[in-house]
């Protein structure tokens, strides 16, 4: 990340951050055994903790101020930050639902470890297929939606940059290096239930990796819509915080709470609060 470069290179560059830090994640699958569910709870509330910081300070607070200073909007300036969250949030629980039906009920780096390995799946009568995995629900819910709402956070908060006060270069690479950090679990996550399920470390971390992949394109169209259309910029900034929201509330925060580590995931999402908190208030 380049000060003083084009909205969309800073996005490639930020999102290709954050996709190296995808992969840095799986690769502690090197190193930990998949029954260490302990660490992986820890590093999903922090994962929360660091979005919803990140959801506030820099993509909400910007997209507050840009609608109350276009002076359009008057006593009703919150009006297009809450229609951009609410269709953001809407945009990732509709994913959920349709995807499925679209033949995409996996995602890419999962369904490419099954057409190697058909073995980890099991037909039921009354289900149909089921993964031998469970864990990797988790890793399919995240790399199917929140993935993209995150290259979409990033390469929005570049291409807002100098529109508004709080709209700085410092805002969107904390914002980059905020998603970045939380990506670290998510890798973990897809790697690690490959791991368990009889997959090499090597195969377990490619796909991993490739959960992170959606990212710079998803940054890169980011950028482009909000250079393009830039009184559209309160709506997109709300839009990808909403969709952060909803997957910490729906997906991130409840697998962390189901193997009985809820207590350590609830501590570490307040420390990864508290430090995205620190880096957009410190270093913006």
């Amino acid at each position: 990340m380049l000060q003083g470069h084009n909205s969309v290179l800073q996005a490639l560059l930020g999102t290709f951050f954050t996709w190296g830090l995808t992969a840095a994640g799986a690769a502690l699958v090197f190193i930990f055994s998949s029954g260490q569910r302990r660490i992986l709870d820890g590093s999903l509330g922090f994962a929360a903790g660091v979005m919803l910081a990140a959801s506030y300070w820099s993509l909400l607070a910007p997209a507050v101020e840009m609608a109350t200073s276009s002076g359009g909007f008057g006593a009703f300036a919150f009006f297009p930050v809450a229609i951009g969250f609410t269709l953001g949030a809407a945009f990732v629980y509709l994913a959920d639902l349709l995807m499925p039906h679209l033949g995409a009920a996996e995602d890419p780096p999962t369904a490419l470890a099954l057409n190697f390995a058909p073995a980890l799946m099991k037909k039921s009568d009354a289900e149909g297929p089921r993964l031998l995995f469970p864990e990797s629900e988790l890793s399919i819910r995240i790399g199917r939606a929140g993935l993209l709402s995150e290259g979409l956070a990033v390469g929005v908060g570049f291409g807002a940059v100098e529109k508004t006060a709080s709209a700085t270069f410092e805002s969107a690479r904390n914002l980059a290096i905020g998603i970045g950090i939380q990506n670290f679990p998510e890798g973990l996550a897809v790697s690690l239930p490959l791991r368990g399920a009889g997959f090499s470390p090597w195969r377990a971390f490619w796909y991993g990796q490739l959960s992170g992949m959606v990212e710079p394109l998803a940054g890169v169209f980011g950028a482009f819509a909000v250079v393009l259309a830039e009184p559209l910029l309160p709506y997109a900034l709300a839009f990808a915080a909403g969709a952060m929201v909803y997957v910490v509330m729906d997906d991130i925060i409840p697998e962390a709470q189901i193997s009985g580590n809820g207590k350590l995931a609830s501590w570490t999402s307040i420390l990864g609060f508290v430090v995205m908190m620190s880096l957009d208030v410190g270093l913006g």
